[in-house]
């Protein structure tokens, strides 16, 4: 009789125990995922970057970078450029130009961020010289609060900010300085 208990009272205990470990395990593919990764951490890394955008077999733009950090794995994600990015945009056979020693791609709110020697050079020319630029994908806008030198023509323009849509046919420098050609 006394054995019988003993293994009615093992058995409850096996019971117990693989019951527990049922109920205390459960399917987060999440936490899985994410067991390697730090959260300050990148997802990827990728180095010599030469992306070519093609649309109807015309390349349209050609992204070159020496390193690329992507942060997709966060709660606002986003894509880093550390050693800056060089940029070429083409349109009907024109060419412009595009360069910066820092850059970062937001996700959410399609938002490129250019910092630090930003230059744009469209294919008439013109030049933009700012410290920090952004670019609104969306919108197809460049805006900055920060000094600028903008070169058209023969005009050199500096300024406190610069407002303009990507094909620069309205660019506007704010708080303007500098020498600019007016007609009589």
């Amino acid at each position: 009789m006394q054995e019988k208990i003993s293994k009615y009272k093992f058995l409850n205990i096996v019971i117990t125990v693989v019951m527990a470990m049922f109920f205390s395990c459960n399917n987060n593919l999440k936490k899985v995922q994410g067991i390697d990764v730090s959260d300050n951490e990148p997802i990827g890394v990728a180095e010599n970057i030469n992306l070519k955008y093609t649309d109807s077999g015309k390349v349209q733009a050609i992204l070159k970078s020496p390193k690329m950090f992507d942060y997709s794995n966060r709660k606002f994600p986003y894509n880093e450029f550390t050693e800056g990015v060089n940029l070429e945009l083409f349109e009907d056979g024109k060419k412009s130009v595009v360069i910066s020693d820092y850059a970062i791609i937001y996700d959410k709110t399609n938002i490129i961020d250019l910092q630090g020697n930003v230059k744009v050079t469209t294919h008439s020319n013109d030049t933009l010289y700012a410290e920090q630029l952004y670019y609104d994908q969306l919108k197809e806008w460049l805006f900055t609060n920060k000094p600028v030198t903008f070169r058209t023509g023969q005009d050199l323009i500096n300024g406190n900010g610069f407002d303009s849509n990507s094909k620069f046919t309205n660019a506007e420098v704010l708080e303007i300085t500098g020498l600019i050609t007016v007609d009589e």
